[in-house]
């Protein structure tokens, strides 16, 4: 039989549980209308239902008048980045010298706009050890490539080195996402070059060592039916992939 004091701690405890359980943000008006825009190719639409952007566009925090970079960018996101952010914000995409080099690709011009009818776009290169942008941001973004940056086509890229930079290069209360393919627990970096997947607790560990809180993790790309052992591009398993996306914290 619960006493008065009992019962109101049960009470309590419920109340605490069901406002946890409430995503500390929720889709904004501003990014349901930057998925809206009815501008956005018809081949970044077909991937919307699999690749969640209104869920992760609310829970890596973004705003209007934001600054993002991109670090190995794709235009799909970068669209809606800019949406999202609107003409007081701004969207640098970094392209690692490195990277460039082992695709064969020309580095992008200096601060040239990747793409027309996005003036708040720019393109940026440089090695990855010494990744920068001209101010301070308040997202750096990287999806499905922190793993790349251990492998040897990446050379003389150092993952430590990275990571410090990215935090300097952050605003105070800025946010470090990552999204990668979840490798087997335990198996640390031993699937970074051949299934291209990386240890989730790799990536906590690098981001504590490089001063970074931990802040969450949105479970919109989670696949349990994974069973990731398999390469990333396996027709079986491709875009299906069970995803983790971390959000870190500049304190």
């Amino acid at each position: 039989m619960f006493t008065p004091l009992a019962r109101a701690l049960s009470v309590a405890a419920a109340l605490l549980s069901a406002t946890m359980a409430i995503p500390a943000f929720a889709a904004s008006p501003v990014i349901d209308a930057a998925i809206a825009d009815p501008g956005r190719p018809a081949k970044d639409t077909a991937l919307d239902a699999e690749r969640k952007p209104a869920e992760i566009l609310a829970f890596i925090r973004l705003k209007p008048g934001a600054t993002v970079v991109d670090v190995i960018p794709g235009a799909y996101w970068d669209r809606l980045f800019a949406g999202v952010v609107g003409p007081k914000g701004h969207v640098y995409d970094f392209m690692p010298d490195e990277l460039a080099k082992a695709e064969h690709k020309p580095l992008p011009v200096q601060g040239s706009a990747p793409m027309a009818d996005l003036p708040n776009v720019t393109a940026y290169s440089g090695p990855t050890n010494s990744f920068a942008v001209p101010t301070p941001a308040d997202i750096v973004w990287i999806r499905q490539n922190y793993h790349d940056i251990y492998d040897p086509f990446m050379a003389p890229a150092d993952v430590p080195t990275f990571n410090k930079a990215v935090f300097k290069a952050l605003k105070k209360g800025g946010y470090f996402v990552i999204i990668d393919h979840s490798a087997p627990d335990g198996s640390g970096l031993a699937d970074t070059n051949t299934t291209h997947r990386i240890d989730a607790a790799v990536v906590k560990k690098d981001m504590a060592a490089a001063g970074f809180v931990f802040v969450g993790e949105s479970p919109a790309l989670r696949n349990p039916a994974d069973p990731r052992d398999k390469m990333v591009f396996d027709p079986s398993i491709r875009g299906k992939t069970d995803q983790f996306i971390y959000l870190f914290k500049k304190p």
